[in-house]
């Protein structure tokens, strides 16, 4: 617990701070927001921490917080919005601070990857559009793997996040692969994931923490629900993050 509490008090100040700046008009506001005190992180069990509603483990590197399901049809731009946030386009909302889901990132020493973050300016999308190099390493520290688990018909069940979106031309299923930590930014004093609550996008955001890395996520018009998957509007979920496949945790305290 010690590393734990060490680098929390080096994370959490600056970042709450950034959070408690006063917010843009039309601002999310969220948990973290007004927080006069640190948030303490609670020993469950074993490896086992909670800071918040955010559960998570020391040696699997596993992350898990709970959402609702937010749409069950039109476009997708987005994977998980804060509740206050884009909701008209995201699949899943979520009332967990994007302060804190990104603490835990830090504290599980997830690789933070900007490879998917324009060089050239915020427009992701349009093309010649150019994008830092990463190193290899870094890149697969970056990627994680999302699944939702859900009770249906009194039974656990858990599915990889892809298996409920579908194209919008070939209505083929997401394939299946990694999303991308890249952990949002900050500028003007302000941590972008906090102030947009742009938690993990399909199309492209340097405000989101993750990001949809594969084919036409700089498409806004690409992505739906996948019909008859994806339960009733409202659904209680958890999300868990784990690392993928040949991932490592950063060196770097």
């Amino acid at each position: 617990m010690g590393l734990f509490r060490t680098s929390l008090v080096a994370f959490i100040l600056p970042v709450v701070a950034v959070a408690q700046e006063p917010a843009p008009e039309k601002a999310p506001v969220t948990e973290a927001d007004g927080d006069k005190d640190k948030p303490a992180i609670e020993k469950l069990d074993g490896t086992r921490l909670r800071l918040g509603e955010i559960t998570f483990d020391s040696k699997t590197r596993e992350i898990r917080f709970p959402a609702r399901v937010n749409m069950t049809e039109g476009l997708l731009e987005y994977l998980i919005v804060h509740e206050k946030g884009k909701v008209h386009e995201s699949l899943f909302a979520t009332a967990v601070s994007p302060t804190r889901l990104n603490v835990v990132f830090t504290l599980l020493r997830y690789q933070r990857s900007q490879e998917l973050y324009a060089t050239d300016g915020p427009a992701e999308h349009e093309a010649g559009t150019k994008f830092p190099d990463v190193p290899t390493e870094v890149k697969a520290g970056a990627r994680v793997d999302l699944k939702v688990e859900w009770e249906d018909a009194g039974k656990t069940r858990a599915v990889p996040v892809n298996e409920w979106i579908a194209h919008a031309v070939t209505e083929k299923q997401m394939p299946s692969g990694p999303w991308v930590y890249g952990g949002s930014e900050i500028s003007n004093g302000r941590y972008h994931a906090e102030a947009t609550g742009d938690v993990a996008a399909i199309f492209l955001s340097s405000s989101a923490i993750l990001n949809y890395p594969g084919k036409d996520n700089n498409d806004d018009e690409a992505w739906l629900p996948f019909p008859k998957r994806v339960p009733s509007v409202g659904t209680k979920v958890t999300l868990i993050i784990t690392p993928h496949e040949g991932s490592k945790p950063s060196t770097t305290p």
